[in-house]
């Protein structure tokens, strides 16, 4: 786990939420495995209103920090600090998996806590361009974006996880990072 957040922290400042789309296993998991019984369908909106994103945040990590903290000097220190990040891996994959089956694979990328403190990190940078004079609007990058994107409007959004789908299906090449 603490490899998974120093990744997370030092890439983020450079290439945003590229992590996610790359090296994140929980993402791998719901591509390869839950997308499979997925039913598809739309993310709500409020999932990436930072007014959820931000509490969810705050609220797991100051968990995580009172329970890692109440765990410090006792014995066993570091077998239960490993078992809190092991609750919170299952917890956060058990949540990772109903919703990526009931609603669509990548619903809770939307509102990660990483995820979001990667957006907040470097949501700006490493970001999609588009260009619209190539785009025909075919709209084939929306379709394979595993975040639900509306590419053909703005092409950059700090909530893209650089997974790069998009880009290897327009048929124009107006998608490039």
């Amino acid at each position: 786990m603490l490899l998974i957040f120093a990744a997370i922290f030092l890439s983020s400042p450079f290439r945003g939420r590229w992590f996610c789309g790359n090296l994140c296993p929980r993402g791998s998991l719901v591509d390869f495995g839950v997308s499979k019984i997925s039913k598809k369908r739309k993310i709500p909106d409020a999932f990436r209103s930072l007014w959820v994103r931000l509490p969810i945040f705050f609220l797991m990590m100051g968990f995580m920090g009172y329970r890692v903290a109440s765990t410090i000097g006792g014995l066993n220190t570091f077998e239960k600090i490993g078992m809190i990040f092991v609750m919170m891996c299952l917890v956060t994959t058990s949540i990772a998996v109903l919703l990526g089956t009931f609603l669509s694979p990548r619903a809770w990328c939307s509102f990660c806590p990483m995820g979001t403190a990667q957006r907040l990190i470097g949501g700006n940078k490493y970001q999609l361009k588009l260009e619209k004079d190539k785009c025909v609007n075919c709209k084939k990058c929306e379709k394979v974006c595993p975040m639900q994107l509306k590419i053909c409007q703005t092409g950059a959004n700090p909530d893209c996880i650089k997974c790069g789908r998009c880009v290897s299906i327009c048929p124009r090449d107006a998608l490039h990072f």
